[in-house]
């Protein structure tokens, strides 16, 4: 198959934090367009793994960045051996086959690139090839979901109201102290308690937010921090590297963020 490579064999962990797996496998269903919204690192892109794995589904994924074109994303002919061949690209791929295609941060794309999506997702399902002269139907399992972070972009990269009407949404978060502590100490490997703790220094890091820092630590942030303990690096020490440093590099709120891990630890 086309796209058994793209398959995901085993159950990626996800653990739901409200009723976004019914949600989500009703607008599936109806093959209807999603967006997911949240701040980075909180679990947007486990979980579109965990659905494609939940319904058996392959998972196309493109990271989206500033030099990606709409050639990117369908294809382009290449001068090979055999001489000028026509490659798809990702999102041909998924619309001739029949895949979830996930476009990750989609607003960091180029606005020539964002349109390409629009006919795939009102009732004409399509994708126009237009250096083939080819309209490709899209394949009867296709659906395409986007993910951005909505409080980190600017006005000049927010997406347009014409592409966002497109889309149903789902919205996420960080999850309440509890479940993050379990979701930390399951992926990391380390004991609840100590998994409790980190997840305080999370939450005083998020309570900078607006006052110094654009984002508090992730869950993913504090999933590295987790890790570094389970291998033995002191809990102060592993927090600094995976949390305080990488969040900024203002003197003033490290020290803010040293103390945070300080008073956890």
């Amino acid at each position: 198959m086309a796209l058994q490579t793209y398959r995901i064999e085993r159950e990626p962990y996800y653990r739901p934090t409200g009723d976004e797996i019914a949600l989500f496998e009703a607008a599936h269903a109806d093959r209807m367009p999603v967006m997911l919204k949240g701040p980075t690192g909180c679990g947007k892109t486990r979980f579109i793994e965990h659905m494609a794995w939940r319904l058996g589904r392959p998972l196309v994924t493109v990271a989206c960045n500033e030099d990606l074109t709409a050639s990117d994303l369908v294809g382009r002919h290449l001068l090979e051996a055999e001489g000028t061949v026509w490659r798809d690209g990702p999102l041909t791929l998924a619309v001739r086959h029949g895949a979830i295609c996930y476009l990750d941060e989609i607003v960091e794309a180029r606005a020539d690139t964002t349109v390409v999506i629009h006919p795939l997702t009102d009732e004409r399902r399509a994708l126009p090839l237009d250096k083939r002269n080819e309209l490709v139907a899209a394949h009867p399992d296709f659906q395409l979901v986007v993910a951005y972070n909505p409080g980190y972009q600017s006005v000049a990269k927010d997406l347009k109201e014409s592409t966002k009407q497109r889309f149903a949404a789902l919205e996420f978060g960080y999850p309440v102290a509890g479940v993050e502590a379990d979701i930390v100490a399951h992926e990391s490997g380390i004991e609840q308690a100590m998994a409790r703790r980190i997840v305080a220094v999370g939450e005083r890091s998020r309570n900078l937010r607006g006052r110094g820092l654009e984002e508090g630590a992730s869950t993913r942030m504090l999933i590295h921090a987790g890790r570094l303990i389970a291998r033995g690096v002191a809990p102060e020490a592993a927090c600094r590297m995976a949390v305080v440093l990488p969040l900024t590099d203002d003197p003033d709120l490290r020290d803010a963020l040293a103390a945070a891990v300080g008073a956890c630890f």
